[in-house]
């Protein structure tokens, strides 16, 4: 076995140890950690290499209570309103609903903007896809630092840039809480297999 099969194997195991997590203690994250997993998601490549990404990171517990807030109110919508019937049985597994309670008790909001127009109005390209990569890059930084993490998605997010008070070349891409999980945490394993290899790979 190569260092660069072994290095590789083990960051894939790190990986798929990565579960989304609900239930986070309210343990504090040190912000030197914090700056690391960001600075991590931050040497992503981008169009153009222009980077269109900001990484708001929230611990003030009155801006995290806005944040639930106001993403309540849009789950309510969605649950209420919005999910279809099919959606909804796809959700069922995994025991989400309205209340978004780990807004408040994860140490860290990790609110990931993109970046529509450069700070000083000059032109990014495939935003998307390079706010996507970061993300990733985000996600599996904090793996390796031993944090859970969520992708909370509420949509619409636009009060998130309201909260936060972000200038209007940028838009909410995804809310992630960050922190350690608690310790009555409980994952449905059974509902969040991963397809095999064979599944999702094609070698030509």
């Amino acid at each position: 076995m190569t260092k660069a099969f072994q290095a590789v194997s083990e960051f894939h195991k790190l990986l798929r140890s990565r579960r989304s997590i609900r239930h986070f203690s309210d343990e504090p994250v040190p912000s030197a950690l914090i700056e690391e997993v960001v600075g991590c998601a931050a040497t992503a490549p981008s169009g153009a290499n222009k980077q269109p990404w900001r990484f708001v990171c929230v611990r003030d517990p009155e801006l995290k209570k806005k944040i639930r807030f106001a993403a309540e109110v849009e789950e309510r919508e969605f649950y209420e309103h919005r999910a279809t019937a099919e959606w909804k049985a796809d959700l069922a597994p995994l025991g989400t609903d309205a209340n978004k309670s780990f807004l408040e008790v994860a140490p860290w909001l990790v609110v990931v903007f993109k970046l529509v127009k450069g700070d000083d109005g000059s032109n990014v390209y495939y935003a998307d896809e390079s706010v996507g990569i970061a993300t990733g890059m985000l996600l599996a930084a904090a793996q390796v630092a031993g944090l859970a993490t969520l992708t909370h998605t509420p949509s619409p997010m636009k009060f998130l840039a309201e909260v936060l008070d972000r200038p209007a070349n940028e838009r909410a891409y995804m809310l992630i809480p960050m922190g350690y999980p608690a310790i009555e945490s409980e994952v449905p394993v059974a509902a969040l297999q991963k397809k095999p290899l064979v599944d999702v790979m094609v070698k030509c």
